[in-house]
C-alpha cells in the first residue's frame, strides 16, 4: 500500500510539473524515451535469457548418448515450470501477449495489468530456452507494450495518451528484437494503433529509436539473420514470384487452420495436466523425429536462406538420403507442415511464446521449397535466398494481415532495398489469400472470440470502446400485460416517456405499449376495459446483454427507431436510446483523438 500511495504521489508531482512546463505533446515526446528504453531492453532480456537457456540444455542434448530422448524431454520440462510459475506463484494465465493487449486498447481503455512487464519475460524464456516450438517476438512486444500502457496509468494519462504508450513499446520492443526500427514503427500502425496522426507518430518514432540504440548498446549490430541479397530482383522472375505469393498465401493459412483447430481440441480438455500431456507429448514425438523444430528456428530458417538442406537430416535415420532432391523435397514440406502442429502443441501444453518465428520459419522454408522445385523441373534458375526472404515476408504479411511489416522485416534485415518488388507482390497475394479464408489475422482471432471486432475502421474502434450495458437506461414506467387501459393511465401521467414496457411478474419482457399508438383511444372511456396484451407491440429488434456497441448500432440503422428494448435473456433491463449512444461515440472520439 505504502508502494501505490507514493506512485501515486509522484505521479500527481509529475502531471502538476508538466501542467505548468510544457504541453501534452512535448511531454508524450518526453516519455518516449525511458518507454523506448525499458520496451527495448524487456526484449534484449526475453531473448538473452531465452538464449542462455536453449545454449546450456541444447549442448547437453546434442552431446548426451540419450540425444533423441532428451530432444523429446526438455520442451515438455520448459512447458512444466511455465506451467508452475503461472499457477503457483503468478496465480494467472498469462496468454500470448498480443491478443490480450488488442482486448484491452478496445476494451479497458489501454489498461493493462502491471504483471504483463514481466510475466511474459519468465515465461516464454523458459518456454522457448527448453525447445517450445515458438518465438519471442510475441512476448516481447506484448511486454513493451505493458511498460507502456503501466506508465501511462502511474501517471494517470488518458486513454488517447495510454493508447500511444502502447504504441511506443510496441515498436521499440520489436526494433529491438530484430534492430528493424522502420519495422518496429510500421508493426505498431498495423496492427495496434487505432488512428495515427503526426502528434503520435513522432513519439513512436524516437521510441523506436531509442530502443535501437539501446540494442546497439548492449548486442551491438547482431543480426539474428547473417545474410545479405545476394542478387536483385530480376523483372523476368515476376511469374515466379506471383507463384510464391499463391503458395505462401496458402501455407499461412494451412498454418492458421492448424493453429486455431488444435487450440479448440485443446480447450475441449478440461483438465490442465491433461492438456499438458496432450501437447507435450505431441511436441516431443516432433522434435525427436526433425529437430529442426526445435525453439525458435533460428537456425534452421539461417539454414534455408543459405540453401544447407543439411539440417533436415540431423535425425540419423534420415541420413542415407540426404543427397535424393526428391527426398530432401519432400523433408522441407514435410517439416513446413509439422511446424504448425509443433507450434500448436507447445500453445496447447501450455508454453507461452509467439508465432511471428513460426511465420518466419514457414515462410523462409516455403521459398527454399519453392525455389528448388522450380530448379529441379527444369523450368528456371531461382536464386533460394531471394525466395526464402520474401516468402518470409509473405507469410508474416498473411498470418498477421500486416504486408507492410513483411515487406520491411525483410528489407531492413538484409540491409538493402532490392528485393521490394518481389516482397509488394508477394505480400499482397499472401495477405489477399490469407483473407479469403480467415478474416482475422492470428492475432486479433481470440479479440474476435470474445465479441470484440479489432480494426482500423476509427468508427467501429471507437464503438467496441463503449460498453453497452453502461448506456441502459432504467427509467421507464411499467405495466403487466393482465392489467387495462385505465391501469395505464396513472402511469403515463407520472412517466417522462412516450414507451411503456410490459412485463410479467416474473420480470420477464412480453412487448411495449408505444403512447403514438394508443393516442386514438387514450380518451375514449369504453376503451379502458381493453387488456394491456390486447394492444401491446413485440418491436423487431432487441438488444441482448452480449450485443457490442457495433451491433447496437445496427440495428438502430434497420429499426429506425429512437429506444430499443434490453433483455437478459427474457429478462427485462431497460432500453437504450439513440441519442446517448450518439453522445457517447462524440465523448470517446474526443477522448482518443488528437486536438
Amino acid at each position: 500500500m505504502r508502494i501505490k500511495a507514493r506512485s501515486i504521489l509522484l505521479a500527481q508531482k509529475i502531471n502538476r510539473w508538466r501542467l505548468t512546463h510544457i504541453s501534452e505533446k512535448q511531454f508524450m515526446l518526453l516519455l518516449s524515451i525511458p518507454t523506448g528504453f525499458l520496451a527495448g531492453l524487456s526484449a534484449i532480456i526475453i531473448k538473452k535469457l531465452a538464449h542462455f537457456i536453449r545454449d546450456y540444455f541444447y549442448n547437453i542434448a546434442t552431446h548426451d548418448d540419450h540425444y533423441g530422448l532428451l530432444f523429446f524431454i526438455l520442451p515438455a520440462i520448459g512447458i512444466l515450470l511455465t506451467i508452475i510459475f503461472c499457477r503457483y506463484i503468478l496465480h494467472r494465465d498469462v496468454g500470448h501477449g498480443i491478443p490480450g493487449i488488442l482486448y484491452a486498447i478496445q476494451k479497458n481503455k489501454g489498461a493493462v495489468k502491471p504483471y504483463n512487464t514481466f510475466a511474459s519475460i519468465i515465461t516464454s524464456s523458459l518456454t522457448v530456452g527448453f525447445g517450445g516450438s515458438v518465438g519471442l517476438e510475441g512476448p516481447s512486444v506484448s511486454t513493451g507494450s505493458a511498460i507502456g500502457s503501466n506508465i501511462g496509468q502511474l501517471l494517470r494519462l488518458n486513454q488517447k495518451n495510454i493508447v500511444v504508450l502502447i504504441g511506443m513499446g510496441c515498436a521499440a520492443a520489436l526494433a529491438s528484437i530484430f534492430q528493424a526500427p522502420i519495422t518496429g514503427i510500421i508493426f505498431a500502425i498495423e496492427v495496434f494503433m487505432i488512428d495515427i496522426s503526426m502528434a503520435s507518430l513522432i513519439p513512436i518514432i524516437v521510441s523506436s529509436f531509442v530502443a535501437i540504440l539501446t540494442s546497439y548498446y548492449f548486442l551491438g549490430r547482431a543480426f539474428e539473420y547473417t545474410i545479405t541479397t545476394s542478387t536483385a530482383f530480376m523483372p523476368s522472375n515476376s511469374l515466379f514470384y506471383v507463384g510464391l505469393g499463391l503458395f505462401v498465401g496458402l501455407m499461412s493459412a494451412y498454418f492458421m487452420y492448424v493453429y486455431f483447430k488444435v487450440g479448440k481440441k485443446a480447450k475441449q480438455i478440461k483438465s490442465p495436466w491433461l492438456r499438458f500431456l496432450f501437447g507435450a507429448t505431441g511436441l516431443g514425438i516432433l522434435i525427436f523425429i526433425f529437430p529442426a523444430l526445435y525453439g525458435e528456428g533460428y537456425e534452421a530458417i539461417n539454414a534455408a536462406l543459405n540453401g544447407d538442406t543439411s539440417i533436415l537430416f540431423e535425425n540419423e535415420l534420415f541420413s542415407p538420403f540426404q543427397n535424393n532432391i526428391w527426398v530432401i523435397l519432400a523433408g522441407i514440406l514435410i517439416i513446413i507442415l509439422l511446424k504448425a502442429f509443433a507450434t500448436s502443441f507447445t500453445f496447447a501444453a501450455g508454453g507461452v511464446g509467439g508465432t511471428f518465428a513460426p511465420a518466419l520459419f514457414i515462410g523462409a522454408f516455403s521459398g527454399m521449397f519453392f525455389a528448388l522445385l522450380i530448379n529441379t523441373l527444369g523450368l528456371g534458375n531461382l536464386n533460394i535466398t531471394n525466395f526464402a526472404l520474401v516468402g518470409m515476408g509473405g507469410v508474416i504479411a498473411g498470418m498477421l494481415h500486416a504486408p507492410l511489416t513483411g515487406i520491411f522485416l525483410i528489407a531492413e534485415i538484409t540491409n538493402g532495398y532490392s528485393l521490394m518488388v518481389p516482397l509488394m507482390i508477394v505480400s499482397a497475394l499472401s495477405y489477399a489469400i490469407n483473407r479469403a479464408f480467415f478474416k482475422d489475422s492470428i492475432y486479433t482471432k481470440d479479440v474476435s472470440d470474445k465479441g470484440v471486432r479489432v480494426s482500423h475502421n476509427k468508427d467501429i474502434s471507437i464503438l467496441n470502446m463503449i460498453t453497452v450495458n453502461k448506456l441502459i437506461e432504467t427509467n421507464f414506467k411499467t405495466i403487466r400485460p393482465e392489467q387495462t387501459l385505465c391501469d395505464l393511465l396513472p402511469v403515463i401521467s407520472s412517466s417522462t416517456r412516450n414507451i411503456f414496457p410490459v412485463v410479467d411478474e416474473n420480470g420477464n419482457f412480453k412487448g411495449h405499449v408505444l403512447f403514438d399508438s394508443i393516442r386514438k383511444i387514450i380518451f375514449d372511456p369504453e376503451q379502458y376495459d381493453t387488456l394491456i396484451e390486447d394492444i401491446m407491440l413485440f418491436p423487431d429488434y432487441l438488444v441482448t446483454t452480449e450485443d457490442s456497441a457495433e451491433e447496437v448500432v445496427k440495428k438502430f440503422e434497420r429499426s429506425g427507431n429512437y429506444n430499443i428494448a434490453v433483455v437478459d435473456g427474457k429478462k427485462y433491463l431497460g432500453y437504450i436510446s439513440r441519442a446517448l449512444i450518439f453522445t457517447t461515440y462524440q465523448a470517446t472520439l474526443k477522448e482518443i483523438s488528437d486536438d
